[in-house]
């Protein structure tokens, strides 16, 4: 049996903690988060663990899962490696920093690595359900313990290069994050423009479903659709200067994306010209 612990017990630490739930082989041990309310939340939301008031008070463990913010990783790696806990494995789950913030922990003689699951965690009883299949992309001289771990809950691990996690992480706010953005962008302008609610809620389903299935079946150049897509040059200088006139920053928003989208058209790539496309081929 693999004990775990875990510190931080939001959306990501709940989640976890559900997978684990069903996982022969794995035992959580004490939870730990920035509020002993909080952690006794958790474990009874999930009925596994033993919420504890701070790090010190946590019992030894094999595995320590760190799944706290960004901002706190430094800080809580630094604490726990002042309260001299028996070095075992610790790793964070942020897709933007390195393993290199458990730098005290590995000082200390632990082993330290990164994974992220590439999924949405807004719901954690949603995001455990649907986990199995998620790719989660490690890094860290802990990397084969992360990587067994991702499989025994029904992940993909995949290596990332630490130099790159900005970017890596960059992409993964471009397909998801931003996404979100442009839906919300989208219903304000169908309201603005007196389409009913329920209608602008179903416009938009249809419309993201179909260029979900439509990037997943033909990739994005072939997907493409739209004015951008046709070259049709007046209307879009005509709906730029509608869109301007609605709201100014994404009047500048839809410029860009654009002409962006005009270059995936021509040359299947967003940031490539046509001369730079010929040249390539």
């Amino acid at each position: 049996m693999q004990s775990v612990n875990i510190i931080g017990s939001g959306r990501v630490g709940r989640s976890l903690m559900m997978l684990f739930q069903g996982c022969d082989g794995i035992c959580i041990g004490d939870v730990c988060s920035s509020s002993i309310d909080s952690a006794e939340a958790a474990v009874a939301e999930v009925g596994l663990g033993r919420p504890v008031a701070g790090l010190a008070d946590m019992a030894p463990a094999e595995i320590w899962l760190l799944t706290v913010p960004d901002d706190q990783i430094d800080p809580v790696a630094e604490a726990l490696a002042n309260t001299g806990k028996q070095p075992a494995t610790a790793l964070h789950f942020s897709g933007f920093t390195t393993s290199e913030a458990l730098a005290p922990l590995r000082k200390r003689g632990w082993s330290v690595a990164s994974c992220h699951p590439v999924l949405s965690f807004n719901d954690p009883a949603q995001a455990a359900r649907s986990f199995a299949g998620t790719h989660c992309g490690i890094e860290g001289d802990a990397s084969a313990t992360a990587e067994t771990l991702v499989r025994r809950i029904g992940g993909l691990p995949f290596p990332i290069h630490p130099d790159r996690k900005p970017l890596y992480h960059a992409a993964a706010v471009f397909s998801n994050n931003f996404t979100v953005l442009l839906q919300a962008i989208a219903r304000e302008a169908w309201r603005d423009a007196g389409v009913p609610d329920d209608v602008a809620t179903a416009l938009c389903d249809r419309l993201l479903r179909g260029a979900t299935d439509g990037v997943a079946t033909l990739g994005p150049s072939a997907a493409l659709t739209g004015p951008a897509a046709r070259g049709d040059d007046r209307v879009l200088a005509l709906q730029e200067e509608a869109v301007r006139n609605w709201q100014p920053e994404a009047g500048a928003l839809y410029a860009l994306a654009s002409q962006l989208a005009r270059r995936l058209g021509q040359t299947g790539h967003p940031f490539r010209t046509d001369q730079e496309a010929r040249t390539r081929t």
